[in-house]
């Protein structure tokens, strides 16, 4: 063998590997980030595809919450993590969202969106507004006239600043014109705790992390910022059915990588989340939660993605700074 050749053949040695590498993938236990703590909407997607995952793949699936700054923080950490498959993120819409919540204020975003890869969409739900049932609101006008009359005076629980349940309900004070007190909190799942426990007057919440807490008697539903009603709760009548047409908000759930994860890769996950949408043990998880599977693969993810986000931002753009 001559110089030439021996360079080349060792030149070739890292990519013979990575194809290697990605050929056995995955070789050992990986990580899905939730990057809010538990009993959230993500948190809530997140077990069930990961349990259901592992099965596919034959390696462990770790649900890991990264709680803080509206998801900010578990958002950042996956988008600067090794882009080989073993750290995935389940995020929600307000991925898009922090960014540009951040220019607002003149600061640099913690990460971009593209810095990540969609895999697949596992659900997405119209956004409730929650009340506790002793609450003395029994419509979404009365609580809309009495959060007019009194501005300021309902405290309403978030995920955080610009987080969803911030946004969404930011985006129904504007249209209505009231102003009400944020009270923004580590996730949905402190959030819906404060609730429960009257720290909180309302809450914006999946209908997933509420069905219980409204089966058990102890939340009120008043409105639902979907196009159609949830077939969950039939009887709570949409904001845009209410003459609010630019009320409109989606809680959903989605696995992303990093941007630079191979091809292949993304492929092998993107097959094992399918397969997990289709397990009945998930299909069953998610509709005792109220919130049932609603699966996209990649292309058809990334272009609700763009939409969705493109829709987000031009709210936050109207909202403006909110401190």
């Amino acid at each position: 063998m001559n110089r030439r050749t021996l360079l080349g053949a060792t030149a070739a040695l890292p990519f013979a590997g990575q194809a290697l590498a990605q050929a056995d993938f995955p070789s050992r236990s990986m990580t899905m980030v939730v990057a809010f703590p538990p009993g959230g909407q993500a948190d809530l997607a997140a077990r069930p595809i990961a349990a259901a995952m592992e099965k596919v793949l034959g390696q462990s699936v770790v649900v890991q919450n990264r709680g803080g700054a509206a998801g900010a923080i578990g958002n950042a950490h996956v988008a600067r993590s090794a882009a080989d498959g073993y750290t995935m993120l389940m995020a929600l819409s307000s991925l898009a969202v922090i960014p540009e919540a951040e220019k607002l204020f003149g600061r640099t975003p913690p990460y971009t969106v593209e810095q990540f890869a969609p895999i697949a969409l596992v659900n997405a739900d119209p956004t409730m507004l929650a009340v506790p049932a002793s609450a003395p609101w029994r419509t979404m006008e009365e609580f809309i006239a009495a959060a007019k009359a009194n501005p300021g005076s309902i405290p309403y629980g978030s995920s955080g600043t610009y987080g969803t349940l911030h946004v969404a309900m930011e985006m129904l004070a504007a249209a209505a014109g009231f102003k009400a007190l944020h009270v923004p909190f580590g996730g949905a799942g402190p959030a819906i705790t404060a609730l429960l426990g009257g720290q909180v007057q309302a809450l914006a919440s999946a209908p997933g992390t509420l069905t219980q807490h409204v089966r058990s008697g102890r939340v009120r539903v008043l409105g639902c910022w979907g196009r159609e009603r949830v077939a969950a709760f039939p009887d709570v009548p949409t904001f845009m059915e209410k003459g609010f047409s630019e009320v409109e908000f989606y809680i959903w759930a989605g696995l992303f990588v990093p941007a630079a994860t191979p091809a292949p890769v993304q492929a092998r996950l993107r097959e094992a989340v399918r397969r997990a949408a289709q397990d009945p043990v998930t299909v069953n998880a998610f509709n005792a939660a109220g919130a049932p599977v609603a699966y996209l693969d990649a292309p058809a993810f990334k272009t609700f993605f763009e939409q969705d986000s493109a829709r987000l931002l031009r709210a936050v753009a109207r909202i403006g700074k909110v401190e």
